[in-house]
């Protein structure tokens, strides 16, 4: 079994959800989280202190999936949370060698 982990922009949640809806999951989570990646150069553009600290709202979504479906549902979580725009966010795949 695989852990999915797809941090996106909050525009693109209810999308990556609705790509989801038929994917052979075996659970789902969804967080609201804060942070930033490669833009950050981009936040240190503003001069007011408080935006060169800011952290971007971003909205992490965690799958449980079964190794032989990972592939399926990555291409899925992909074509749903491109925009082609800095900080559409990332996606990590990680082990789960057990759960109760």
């Amino acid at each position: 079994m695989k852990q999915i982990v797809a941090v996106v922009k909050p525009y693109l949640t209810q999308s990556v959800l609705d790509s989801m809806r038929r994917a052979p999951l075996e659970a789902l989570s969804v967080t609201e989280v804060k942070g930033f990646g490669r833009q950050k150069s981009y936040l240190d553009q503003y001069q007011d202190r408080e935006y060169a600290e800011a952290f971007l709202p971003k909205v992490e979504i965690t799958m449980w999936v079964e190794d032989s479906r990972v592939e399926e549902v990555l291409q899925k979580v992909i074509k749903a949370a491109r925009s082609g725009r800095m900080g559409d966010g990332k996606v990590f795949v990680m082990p789960v060698t057990s759960f109760i």
